[in-house]
């Protein structure tokens, strides 16, 4: 993305916060972002260790989706489509 589109900054921004707050222990908002090695380490933490990480990844997913979901989408865009933000 080498310039801002809002309609789709909008879309992602929408797709990741939604995904972070429901399925936040699997990393899917991290791959809609295109941040899949952190997509990974949130999804093997969840399944290597038979659940009880899911606990922990689940919350950091809720905070980061409300974090995506309370930026103005000129300040998602910068962040962490342009910026390459990986963590909160």
């Amino acid at each position: 993305m080498s310039e801002f589109n809002a309609s789709e900054v909008q879309s992602k921004k929408m797709a990741a916060g939604i995904c972070g707050i429901l399925l936040g222990s699997f990393g899917i908002h991290k791959f809609i972002l295109g941040y899949n090695q952190e997509g990974i380490i949130l999804l093997l933490v969840s399944l290597l260790t038979c659940g009880f990480g899911a606990a922990i990844t689940g919350i950091i997913g809720i905070v980061e989706g409300v974090i995506y979901l309370m930026k103005t989408d000129e300040e998602f865009y910068n962040m962490y489509l342009n910026g390459k933000q990986p963590w909160f």
